[in-house]
């Protein structure tokens, strides 16, 4: 599943082209986990805005075409506010000025003045949505139970710690469940509790203060090389530009089980937590 990383290095990939550019076309394949809830046609004339990220969705802002301001869609919307864009398990966007004929995965198009962006999602659990402002619904709706983003100031070790301490489930399963903060999908927890020192299976409010300051420092830095390293791709995984991620290379016990710890020469493991596996040194990541 493409996680915070993989979305953000895919809107890095296409970010600076698309904004300023006018819709001239959407199409739309197999329905997708929701439905776009316009009328594809009240698109076409708008201008992109430039495309944020919030948690593991991405934002693509439009703005009005004064020659087309009167165009709505046949439920009567106008085609302002902007498309909230998830990649689901296995969704991935491309966007090139050219693209080959739409194949059977293909879903949903959309066609502008400096290229076309595609979603190609063989399992259909992502989706396009149109909300009129982040702050309504059904943008508001999707994001708002979302935590923290991690690069944020509002995020450290006290925030974290008082976050963990109301949690009796592991803390490996408490970063998954990304209301708290976002971003910590499988192989980043994992990476994050191993720089960290903490046994992915410590109940979350037995953590002390000083190893939750410990475990945000762990989070954002692993979150970081992981956008610098274009992500990881351990299947099909590749920005809009086609270019894969190569963070997996250098993970240090994710997918690692059997080896030798990088830093105590222990055995690593790999155990099954939420029906995730997790893999970690129970030789140097202590409870």
């Amino acid at each position: 599943m493409p996680e915070l990383p993989e979305v953000e290095v895919t809107r890095r990939s296409f970010a600076s082209t698309i904004k300023g550019a006018r819709i001239r076309a959407v199409r739309l394949g197999k329905p997708l986990r929701w439905p776009l809830g316009i009328e594809p046609a009240a698109l076409v004339g708008c201008t992109v805005g430039e495309p944020t990220r919030r948690g593991k969705y991405l934002w693509l802002p439009l703005e009005h075409d004064r020659r087309a301001s009167g165009r709505t869609g046949l439920n009567g919307m106008t085609a302002a506010g902007g498309l909230l864009i998830h990649l689901g398990m296995s969704g991935s966007l491309e966007f090139a000025a050219a693209m080959p004929a739409a194949g059977p995965h293909d879903h949903f198009e959309m066609t502008t003045s400096t290229g076309t962006l595609r979603l190609t999602d063989p399992r259909r659990f992502g989706a396009v949505v149109w909300s009129a402002a982040l702050a309504d619904d059904p943008a508001a709706r999707l994001l708002g139970r979302l935590g923290v983003e991690p690069f944020e100031a509002e995020f450290d070790g006290q925030m974290l710690w008082s976050a963990l301490k109301r949690r009796r489930v592991a803390v490996k399963q408490a970063l998954l469940n990304g209301d708290i903060v976002v971003g910590a999908g499988n192989i980043y927890a994992c990476e994050a509790l191993f720089r960290a020192g903490i046994d992915p299976r410590t109940r979350s409010d037995r953590l002390s203060r000083a190893r939750c300051e410990r475990l945000a420092v762990a989070l954002r830095a692993t979150l970081a090389e992981a956008v610098d390293a274009g992500g990881s791709t351990l299947r099909d995984f590749s920005d809009a530009r086609g270019r894969d991620g190569t963070f997996q290379l250098q993970a240090k016990v994710y997918g690692r089980a059997g080896q030798v710890c990088p830093r105590c020469d222990g055995t690593l493991r790999r155990i099954v937590q939420a029906q995730r596996s997790t893999y970690f040194c129970p030789r140097c990541q202590v409870r």
